[in-house]
């Protein structure tokens, strides 16, 4: 299946695949990252259930912690 991911098309042998399941195969965090598919944003309590499509969009941000010194 193909997907494009933060402008960059990626393919995955996995199907069917879920939101969860795309977070974790990219090694991200799930209380880091948020998700749009489509250009809607996904609320994490919904990645389970949400199946991705061939030829979905997404855009990952994934947050990085930090601060002032």
């Amino acid at each position: 299946m193909k997907l494009q991911i933060n402008g960059e098309e990626r393919d995955f042998s996995v199907s069917p695949l879920t939101l969860a399941a795309l977070v974790e195969t990219l090694g991200m965090k799930p209380d880091r990252v948020a998700v749009e598919l489509n250009r809607e944003i996904v609320p994490r309590n919904l990645w389970t259930e949400t199946v991705l499509n061939e030829g979905d969009h997404l855009e990952v941000v994934h947050f990085v912690g930090g601060g002032w010194q």
